[in-house]
């Protein structure tokens, strides 16, 4: 089956000239998943549910490149689970079609870009912490105190105070208070 994505960025945004081009193209109406969100956000509910639906041999039909993915490594991850998944991605402003030779190419070198971006990511990560070790800092968070952890737990089993109060009070954070009660209601 033949399937299409639109994204506008902001609700003013009109899809007209997407959604044209993705009928003259070939994709029927009905098969096009349209939402109007900022392609920033990793969570997009019409495209988290049009990707529940694409089987292998599909074809997914975007306008752009950038309707699809808020930065290239999303991008990268969504290219490679529809190569995984044996699903085509046709782009129509790019001219690209992932099924042919040339698409393949540009899957690999994009690939290529990204690993390398995050190798040199990690490379100067390497460098800045064994800088900071050079000069006596040690990285990492800072060790949560017990006894503020502990007074913690008793607010909460208390059912006296709020958990935003409980953090406020204790210096704890509500991610770690949550942990920890998560932690002690497995043993």
């Amino acid at each position: 089956m033949i399937f299409g994505y639109i994204r506008c960025s902001k609700e003013e945004q009109c899809s007209d000239r997407q959604t044209d081009a993705l009928i003259k193209y070939g994709v029927p109406e009905k098969n096009i998943y349209q939402e109007k969100i900022t392609g920033t956000l990793k969570n997009r509910p019409e495209l988290d549910n049009l990707r529940k639906v694409l089987r292998n041999g599909d074809t997914l039909v975007i306008e752009s490149l950038s309707r699809l993915g808020r930065s290239t490594k999303n991008l990268l991850e969504l290219l490679d689970e529809f190569q995984d998944n044996g699903i085509t991605l046709i782009s129509l402003k790019e001219n690209i079609d992932m099924n042919t030779p040339t698409g393949k190419l540009l899957i690999t070198v994009l690939s290529a870009i990204a690993q390398f971006e995050r190798d040199i990511i990690v490379q100067r990560t390497r460098e800045g912490l064994s800088s900071a070790r050079a000069r006596g800092r040690k990285g990492g968070r800072p060790h949560v105190n017990k006894q503020n952890l502990e007074t913690a737990l008793t607010l909460y089993n208390s059912k006296e105070y709020s958990v935003k109060e409980i953090c406020a009070r204790t210096g704890i954070s509500r991610s770690t208070l949550y942990n920890e009660i998560k932690k002690k209601s497995s043993q």
